[in-house]
């Protein structure tokens, strides 16, 4: 089958000899002149060749190419003929026809690049002929971009961009094509600079020699052949070759190098065909342009030297990476793969042979001796020749034309060549964008150096321009050399990066705004670079000599996110852009830290820093996406199957397919690899303190520059302070830094070194230069760069002897004297002036060469110089002036500038550090957190863009998240205070603010902000605490908090719970009618009269719902996981409010208080680091308060809850309890204000946490605390005097100070003491005692000297040797104030649970116990009257302190006053209760004896067991003693005067009981054990008090009730004496105590006003006599009638009251002999006793008491005597114990009292007898009201009524 390509190729031959023979030329001709023709003869001579083969690749392609090309190249075809031939030629491309395995495939390729370059043809008309150039450029682009196009050489490559460019360039063609010639370019160089990879660097001799004949030109090409010339015959020829097609032409020459360097033969090849092609003369189809040729070497630098040295130049600054090896002729060995596509019949071996005989080839003039040799091309590929008829081998081309298009490109960018037009510059800059997009150049050096030195400074150059588009190209294009190659361009990127600075700060009218806008956003481009800002900040903020590029930077995008107008602007937003870009990154970086360091917390990291990752791969900088488009067929050969090789559609894919054996350049990353690292760091990556070290060096640095540019000498001697020079001046030293610092003024640097002071440093400073293998004006073009040459001759000579000696010496003394280099270096100079400076060329002609020469003969010692080197010296300085520091302009100055900067750049000073990313975000950070907020700041307030909101907030979220990973808690602070302004929080009224905030959406978003950044990174708040507080404070005022956040815990209230908002109650009608009007005044102003409007609701609604998203809560729940440091930040933050005129009021500070208790509570578990600040804080609220308030009440509710929650932990248990004390430390007025908090609390306290208390300490706070509460005692005064110091700088008092009142003296505190106490502890005490009047036999009751109300009867004999405490009263002498009837019944419920627990009862509480007991008994007596007779006075208003008290008006606008109690009921008056009193005392009064009675009963067996234990611990603390004197001291007696104490109840149920109760206590078995002291106390204290207190008119109302209890209490004294008469006897003071009964027995007999005692007291007596008669006690043997004194005393006593019992009793006595007398104590007459009874007609032991100044009498309230109904059934659940009968002798029925106790709704009748004479002239009571029952007892013990006077 005959192949398909053969038939493409037939009727390609048909359509193009068609269409010749179609041409009016032709059409007449016969069929024989087509032999004659030459173009019709090729293609029937084809045409038989074709139809000899079954297949196209049996032939050569030049075969079946050569007839189309011909008709390509003839001057005599028309264009359309032209293009026809094009077409064909295309299709065979396109189709692949020429295998690119053929071995003729590179020459057939060869010379259709030929062709098609010399393309000539007649022109019809300019649109036609625009045709054909449309499909040249089709062709060459088909060509370059098919796979067989890597066959064409440096050369042809060249041509084909020229013809383009051609093209592209030329005006006069229409715009559609130049467009076309512009695509075709860009993907040309696509594909050019994309196959860069793929080619190696040559050795240097090889781009050399052989790359002159590359020169691309810029302008349109001239006709003339003066171009091509040039172009194709710069060198002779050495041998003939011969050409396809046969002959030979000496035209065509071939070069042949030995590259002995390299040990590569190189062989190029002109074109296939006839080299002299002329232009087609006719006019239209010549595309040319008139410009000259000018070539693109004005555009360079060196353009006097361009045709000379320009490639040795680049070649000698390339260092290839290509090292001959030891064998001359052998390469390195390199395995990359290079493709065969372009190799002829090539083998591919890794290793070159060796190619023997080298020196043959110079002189082998035989065209074979080509053929025989192989090419190697520098990759290792062996092109072996097989073709021998024609042609000599094709080098593929490589880097030299990248390098060469790569020079024209950048040519082309040059603004300061007039030639380059606007055009030309702007295509130059796009092809050079592509050229950097597609490859990576930096590791080619020969491209670098020109990237280093034309390439930016023409781009710098372009920034200036006004023309946008080459404006915004060359940005583009620093862009990308900066991305990719910005180690080798540190001082190039400075000055891009100041220009950039320069437009954006520029303040020139003209410049557009669009400009302004580019460069910011060429900088955010910038900046978005990974690791590039930390790479600005080390390479330049950390370099001496460099500016502090990303500070100024930062400083400046700050500066510029700040809208001057108020208007925000694209520019501001970029500013800012770029500003968080940096912070993005960080965060970035901080976010793959934490998971890292969570990934990695069990593997170790052991990550070395990469130095640089672009080296590593050099791939294409675009997408490899062209791999998947027209896929290779997989081997590594080329297209096998060439017929599917349709051309791909970019150069960038089409080198991707080229791409396959090739391996990175491993090797020459390897050698480049050695990283190297700027002397002033120690590492490559230097730590932060060592970059701080650098920059406060640079800074001093820069201030010694600033000195040393006015004076020199005292810049240096500035930096020899500061130790940065060494002192004495080292000339080296500051030599080397004259010439580093490129901030000093060049004439300064000039004067210092030539001052003759200073000949050392210009010999330090000369030695610094390296001037060996200069010449000598090349020298002194080095050595004046440096500084400003001045102006006086000597110093001029000085400067330059030094610098020739200096030449002389290191270039061994080439002149014959020094004198000699001298006068050269002088003459040089003048040369430079005469040529240069303006002044003189005015005046003369410059000089000459001649001239020159002329003026330097002889002076060589005496010779002449050598000519050409003066020649060359002429030249140089002609063209190239040497340039005088400070003192050119414009361009020459700038060359200059450039110059300098390029020779910072080559030395170690140009080394740029990439670092990894991330290496100094923490620098970095504190280096923009505050431009960055601050922006952002602004750019938030200022904005309405939701965008752009979110984009701010992104920000703060970002910079938060940094400063919580480094911990900078200041700039979080900063954060959160800014944003906390946004909320308008702060600064909005309260009325206003849930209708502001709610429609304000920014303020909503900083909210949610401010939270959520707290919740998240509350770790390191510290001031920011304050303002979220602040604005709690006023979402607290506004009412938009949760529920859950205002309601607190309360003990009183029945929900448990109550509000922070209190309502507005109005106090009274009257006050309600006043508020009203002012609250219409106040709102009149505004509408808003009917309510809120509907806006405003749904306003407030959005507040609401944005505040619950907030969820401010969570900062208190979850500030258990703060650290501490924060912790106590923000309870700080909390304490810090505190009621104040101006900011808070009270309803704030207690929300605070709540939140800090909320806190401290959350906190459990570390409170102890914090106890110490809540302690204080509560103190200060408490013990500072002068009146009670909701505030007050909430810190003690809340310290009780702090007790209750806290006790349980062992660490801060006894702590906090001792911080109770604070409560007793309030002022007593205040704490009776909250007394029924406390009181609940307590309960709550007690009952949660009684096991955990253990010390006495602890207990006794405890217990005081109840009494002052329960019972009114006020608080102990150790404690108030504490309190009352009131320069106590904290206001607070350690725990330990509060302790200070300790062990041995609670005993004294429990009121009374214990017998053995009296007599041994007496001194100790320290309860202050008046100077009582001891003598008497009287003791003064309790603390206080008023309250000698009550005393007991003493005899006189019982031997007084020190004052005692009234023991011998049943009250405890406590001062009592008022107490409430509530906290009463609460705190007697906590009593009762200790006491009922058995395990509650410690040795450590159990006297406290005891004593609180007596405590309450006095409270509650006769249920509390002193309590209800005050409150009548004296009704305080619990509202009062519930209420807000409405704050000063400020500023004419009011806080707007609020809510205060919703719960009215929660008053302390007992108003409401006043009907339930008498049965609440009741119950209590009942459950205090049985509480008295189970102590009682179990103190024996409690004691016991406590000693028993103790004796197994043998822990010697107190020592616990079981005895009787103990039980009795401790526990007995206490317990009898407490029962006896209620004996004396005006209620007669309580009496009742109570006397019960005690009869049975008295006689309990466990009693029996006392001893007869203990008895005889057991009257002294119980007995005898109990019925000196019955004699008073306890019970008006109740005549008949007390005459029982009167009668039951003498009946138990006779009991108890006859029961314990033995142990009695044995008392030296029996006489006493028994005439004492006898006494008592006289009053009640006259007590009563029924006849009830007068039959009972006989009696009584008469059972007495009888026992004490019986047992003997009357007679005595000694005495005359045989009956005791006793006898005597007793019926001369009785007979004062009944004379004529003796006779009833012993009318048969009969008085027996006198028996042994009983020693008995003189007894004293009871004269003596009565006569300590004041004078009162009443018979009584106890002074009536006066009404005492302090303390005015009040009436009995009448309710006092309860219905028995209520007593009733109170009695029998209050009391386990059934009531015993009576114990009387005689049978007396127990009748109702005499009047029945009056109805309830009569009671006030009853109280008005009896107050109204009372009341008259006492002063209302002026005391404060102290609710607490202790304390009442020792001011009045009885109701003080009037005592009904009987005779």
């Amino acid at each position: 089958m005959v192949d398909k390509s053969i038939y493409i190729v037939q009727g390609e031959i048909s359509v193009v000899v068609a269409a010749i023979k179609r041409n009016s030329r032709w059409s007449t001709h016969t069929p024989l002149d087509e032999e004659q023709d030459p173009l019709l003869n090729s293609f029937s001579h084809l045409k038989e060749t074709l139809n000899n083969i079954k297949d196209l690749s049996d032939v050569e392609p030049n075969v079946f190419l050569r007839p189309f090309l011909e008709v390509v190249r003839s001057e005599d075809t028309t264009g359309p003929i032209t293009g026809l031939a094009l077409t064909s030629v295309n299709k065979f491309l396109s189709y692949g026809l020429i295998d690119a395995n053929h071995e003729g495939a590179a020459e057939g390729i060869e010379n259709m690049a030929d062709a098609v370059t010399h393309a000539r043809f007649v022109g019809t008309d300019p649109a036609s002929d625009e045709v054909v150039l449309m499909k040249i450029l089709q062709v060459l682009r088909t060509l370059l971009l098919t796979p067989v196009g890597a066959h064409l050489t440096n050369e042809s490559v060249c041509e084909i961009m020229q013809s383009c460019f051609r093209i592209c360039f030329e005006m006069r063609l229409s715009e559609l094509l130049r467009k076309s010639a512009e695509h075709t370019l860009v993907d040309m160089v696509q594909l050019l600079f994309s196959r860069l990879p793929q080619f190696k660097e040559e050795a240097k001799s090889y781009v050399g020699t052989n790359m002159k004949k590359l020169k691309m030109r810029a302008g349109g090409m001239s006709e003339s052949s003066k171009w091509k010339k040039q172009k194709r015959s710069p060198r002779p020829p050495r041998h003939m070759v011969r050409s396809p097609s046969g002959q030979m032409d000496p035209g065509q020459s071939s070069t042949l190098t030995n590259n002995l360097s390299g040990g590569v033969p190189f062989i190029e090849q002109h074109s296939g065909g006839s080299s002299t092609l002329p232009g087609s003369d006719s006019a239209a189809s010549s595309i040319s342009s008139p410009t000259t040729d000018s070539g693109l070497d004005n555009g360079s630098k060196t353009t006097s030297k361009e045709d000379l040295t320009d490639l040795e130049q680049s070649s000698s600054t390339a260092t290839t990476p290509m090292t001959p090896s030891a064998e001359p002729g052998r390469l390195e060995s390199q395995s990359e793969g290079r493709e065969v596509e372009r190799a002829q019949s090539a083998s591919v071996e890794s290793i070159p042979e060796v190619l023997e005989d080298r020196d043959l080839l110079a002189d082998q003039s035989d065209s074979a001796s080509v053929h025989d040799m192989d090419y190697v091309n520098p990759r290792g590929v062996r092109f072996t020749q097989s073709t021998q008829k024609d042609g000599a081998a094709l080098i593929p081309y490589g880097l030299p034309c990248l390098r060469e298009l790569f020079r024209f490109l950048i040519s082309l960018t040059n603004p300061h060549d007039r030639h380059n037009s606007d055009v030309m510059m702007h295509m130059g800059l796009q092809l050079l964008n592509v050229a950097l997009e597609a490859a990576h150049i930096a590791p080619y050096q020969s491209l670098l150096c020109l990237v280093k030195d034309e390439l930016c400074r023409h781009l710098i150059q372009l920034l200036s321009v006004d023309r946008m588009n080459l404006y915004a190209a060359s940005i583009r294009v620093c862009f990308l050399l900066f991305e990719s190659m910005r180690e080798h361009l540190k001082f190039q990127l400075e000055m891009y990066l100041k220009k950039l600075m320069d437009i954006i700060t520029s303040e020139n009218p003209k410049m557009p705004y669009e400009m302004k806008e580019m460069a910011l956003e060429a900088i955010v481009q910038l900046w978005r670079i990974p690791s590039f800002v930390t790479e600005l900040y080390i390479n330049y903020d950390c370099d001496f000599y460099c500016s502090n590029l990303f500070e100024d930077l930062t400083k400046l995008l700050s500066k510029n996110a700040f809208p001057v107008s108020g208007q925000l602007y694209t520019t501001h937003l970029l500013s800012l852009e770029a500003l968080l870009t940096v912070i993005d990154s960080t965060e970035a970086h901080c976010q793959a830290k934490v998971l890292n360091s969570a990934a990695q917390r069990d593997q170790s990291e052991s990550t070395t820093v990469e130095g640089d990752s672009s080296v590593n791969t050099i791939t294409d900088s675009t997408t490899e996406a062209g791999k998947s488009a027209p896929s290779s067929n997989g081997h590594n050969a080329v297209m096998s199957d060439t017929r599917t090789a349709c051309p791909p559609t970019s150069g960038h894919l089409m080198a991707e397919k080229m791409r396959f054996g090739r391996q990175d350049q491993e090797e020459t990353d390897t050698e480049k690899k050695s990283l190297k690292k700027p002397h002033r760091f120690t590492s490559c990556l230097p730590d932060s303190q060592e970059l701080l070290e650098i920059k406060n060096k640079k800074k001093l640095l820069i201030t010694g520059t600033e000195q040393f540019n006015q004076k020199p000498k005292k810049g240096v001697q500035i930096l020899q302070e500061k130790g940065l020079l060494s002192s004495p001046m080292d000339n080296n030293e500051v030599a080397q830094w004259l010439r580093e610092n490129p901030r000093l003024d060049k004439k300064m640097i000039g004067e210092f070194i030539s001052d003759r002071r200073n000949t050392d440093l210009l010999d330090s400073f000369v030695n610094t230069f390296t001037f060996q293998g200069l010449r000598i004006d090349e020298a002194l073009r080095l050595y004046l760069e440096a500084f400003r040459l001045p102006g006086e001759a000597p110093v001029i000579h000085r400067l330059l002897e030094t610098f020739t000696d200096n030449w002389q010496k290191v270039n061994s003394n080439p002149f014959q004297s020094n004198d000699a280099g001298f006068a050269l270096a002088y003459a040089v100079i003048m040369l430079n002036t005469d040529q240069h400076n303006h002044n003189v060329r005015k005046q003369n002609i410059p000089m000459t060469l001649e001239q020159f020469k002329k003026n330097l003969k002889g002076v060589n010692g005496g010779n002449d110089f050598d000519q050409d080197m003066l020649e060359d010296i002429y030249n140089a300085i002609k063209n190239e002036e040497i340039v005088m520091p400070d003192e050119q302009t414009g361009l020459v100055k700038e060359n200059y500038v450039w110059s300098v900067l390029l020779h910072r750049g080559a030395s170690s000073e140009g080394i740029f550090l990439h670092v990894p990313e991330s290496s100094y975000d923490r620098d970095l950070f504190t280096m923009t957190w505050g431009p960055t907020i601050a922006a952002l700041s602004y750019v938030f307030d200022k904005s309405l863009d939701d965008t752009i909101i979110q984009k701010a907030i992104a920000g703060f979220r970002k910079c938060a998240m940094i400063s919580a990973h480094y911990g900078f808690s200041d700039v979080f602070d900063n954060l959160i205070i800014s944003l906390c302004k946004f909320t308008t929080l702060s600064s909005e009224s309260v009325e206003n603010l849930p209708t502001v905030f709610g429609s304000n959406r920014k303020a909503q978003v900083a909210a949610k902000t401010v939270f959520s950044l707290a919740h998240r990174h509350g770790d390191i708040l510290r001031e920011g605490w304050k303002n979220i507080m602040d604005s709690m404070l006023q979402l607290f005022r506004a009412e938009l908090l949760p529920k859950s956040m205002v309601e607190v815990e309360d003990f009183v209230d029945p929900n448990e719970k109550i509000s922070l908002q209190r309502e507005e109650t109005p106090l009274n009608r009257g006050e309600s009618a006043v508020l009203s009007f002012v609250s219409w005044l106040t709102l009149s102003e505004q509408s808003g009269l009917r309510g809120p409007s509907t806006e405003n609701q749904e306003a407030k609604q959005a507040a609401l719902l944005c505040i619950k998203h907030c969820d401010p809560e969570k900062l208190i729940t979850e500030s258990k996981f703060l650290q501490l440091e924060s912790l106590q930040e923000l309870m700080k933050a909390l304490i810090s409010v505190t009621p104040d005129e101006e900011t808070y009021d009270e309803e704030d500070a207690a929300f605070c208080l709540e939140m800090l208790l909320r806190i401290i509570l959350e906190n459990r578990d570390r409170v102890s680091c914090v106890w110490q600040t809540v302690r204080d804080h509560l103190y200060q609220l408490c013990v500072h308060a002068s009146e009670s308030c909701f505030l007050v009440e909430r810190a003690v509710v809340g310290l009780l809850r702090l007790a209750i929650r806290l006790l349980r932990r062992e660490d801060i248990g006894s702590q906090v309890l001792l911080s109770l004390r604070l409560l007793l430390m309030m002022k007593p007025h205040v704490l009776s204000r909250v007394c029924r908090e406390v009181a609940y609390g307590l309960h709550e306290l007690l009952k949660t946490n009684a096991a955990n208390i253990h010390c006495t300490d602890d207990w006794y706070t405890l217990f005081s605390l109840l009494e002052c509460i329960g019972a009114g005692v006020k608080p102990p005064a150790a404690l108030q005097v504490a309190n009352t110091n009131p320069d106590n700088d904290t206001g607070a008092q350690s725990d330990s100070e509060l302790s200070s009142y300790h062990q041995s003296e609670v005993s004294l505190d429990r009121g009374y003491t214990s017998d053995s106490e009296v007599y041994t502890e007496h001194g100790k005490s320290r309860i202050p005692r008046s100077a009582t009047d001891v003598d008497v036999g009287w003791l003064v009751v309790g603390k206080d000297d008023l309250d000698g109300s009550k005393a007991a009867v003493t005899p006189g004999s019982k031997p007084l040797t020190h004052p005692l405490i009234n023991q011998y009263s049943l009250t405890l002498g406590q001062d009592m104030g008022l107490h409430d009837t509530k906290s009463l019944i609460k705190c007697m419920d906590s009593l009762s649970f200790i006491v009922r627990d058995a395990a509650h009862v410690t040795p450590e509480n159990f006297e406290l116990c005891v004593k609180a007991i007596r405590v309450f008994v006095e409270a509650s007596l006769n249920g509390g009257y002193r309590t209800h007779e005050k409150k009548k006075s004296h009704k305080y208003d619990s509202k009062s302190s519930r209420l807000r008290k409405k704050p000063r008006e400020k500023e004419g606008t009011s806080r707007r006053t609020k809510a205060s109690s919703q719960r009215p009921a929660r008053s302390h008056s007992d108003d409401e209760e006043d009907e339930g009193v008498p049965a609440s005392y009741h119950t209590v009064s009942f459950q205090l004896l049985d509480l008295m009675h189970t102590l009682h009963t179990r103190a024996a067996g409690i004691y016991s067991s406590w000693a028993e234990e103790q004796r197994h611990l043998e822990d010697a603390g107190r020592k616990i003693e079981a005895d009787s004197q103990t039980l009795w001291s401790s526990c007995w007696c206490p317990l009898l005067q407490g029962m006896a104490w209620l004996c004396c109840d005006a209620r007669r149920q309580v009496r009742m009981q109570a006397l019960t109760y005690l009869q049975r206590a008295l006689l309990v078995h466990d009693l029996q054990t006392l001893d007869a002291v203990e008895w005889e106390s057991c009257f002294n204290k119980v007995l005898f008090p109990l019925l000196t207190k019955l004699l008073d008119n306890i019970s008006p109302a109740d005549v008949g009730g007390m005459e029982e209890t009167r009668m039951r209490a003498c009946t138990l004294l006779s009991k108890v004496f006859l029961q314990h008469l033995s142990p009695l006897l044995s008392l030296p003071t029996f006489a006493a105590l028994w005439l004492t009964i006898l006494d008592f027995m006289d009053k009640y007999m006259h007590a009563g006003s029924s006849d009830l005692l007068l039959e009972a007291i006989p009696e009584s007596l008469k059972n007495m006599l009888l026992v004490m008669d019986t047992a003997g006690i009357f007679h005595s043997a000694d005495s005359r009638t045989g009956y005791s004194d006793l006898w005597e005393i007793t019926w001369e006593r009785i007979d004062c009251f009944l004379p004529r019992l003796k006779e009833e009793l012993f009318k048969q006595a009969v008085i027996p002999e006198p028996v042994c007398n009983i020693p008995v104590e003189p007894v004293p007459p009871p004269a003596a006793v009565t006569s300590a009874s004041p004078p009162v007609p009443a018979p009584s032991s106890v002074p009536a008491a006066p009404a005492e100044p302090n303390i005015p009498s009040r009436p009995a309230s009448p309710q006092d005597t309860p219905t028995p109904s209520a007593n009733g059934d109170r009695s029998d659940r209050s009391s386990p114990v059934p009531p015993s009968t009576p114990p009387m002798p005689t049978p007396v029925k127990m009748s109702p009292p005499v009047s029945p106790p009056p109805p309830l709704g009569q009671s006030p009748l009853i109280l008005q007898p009896l107050a109204s004479p009372l009341q008259v002239g006492v002063p209302p009571m002026s005391l404060p009201i102290i609710l607490n029952p202790a304390l009442i007892e020792a001011t009045s013990p009885v109701p003080l009524l009037p005592r009904p006077t009987t005779d």
